[in-house]
């Protein structure tokens, strides 16, 4: 059983999931938003194939520590989540910075501007996968 890792963004949804020991954290893929049901649709396929059992939803925090709009909507999300499949475990991670780290992460691997446009949600997830697995340890 592996756990899965989300960064939910307005126009895509970044996808990233551990090994079999839960130690690393590998990008998937990221989804275009076409709605809920597309979403789950694309969800539930990845959660088949890679046998998952966790899902870690990326929350964003205000710096302060408190929840803003964009928190509001992971948490919706994730109760969404909940109910389309009970079956799995849920936790919310605070990516505070991540989206920035993946940026620079990018940059530093010289990966273009256009790839980075493309794949910053999936490094994004990887990194809130990674600090959650860090945790488990």
């Amino acid at each position: 059983m592996r756990i899965m890792g989300l960064d939910l963004g307005e126009k895509t949804i970044g996808v990233a999931v551990s090994d079999a020991l839960k130690l690393t954290a590998q990008g998937i893929t990221v989804i275009s938003r076409a709605g809920k049901k597309n979403d789950f649709a694309k969800l539930k396929q990845i959660i088949d194939e890679y046998e998952v059992s966790t899902v870690v939803i990326g929350l964003p925090k205000n710096m302060d520590n408190s929840i803003g709009d964009r928190g509001e909507l992971s948490i919706k999300f994730k109760d969404r989540m909940e109910k389309k499949f009970p079956h799995l475990e849920y936790k919310l991670e605070d990516e505070r910075l991540t989206t920035a780290q993946a940026q620079r992460q990018l940059i530093e691997a010289d990966v273009s501007r256009k790839t980075r446009k493309k794949v910053i949600d999936k490094q994004a997830a990887v990194l809130i996968l990674q600090n959650y697995l860090a945790k488990l340890k």
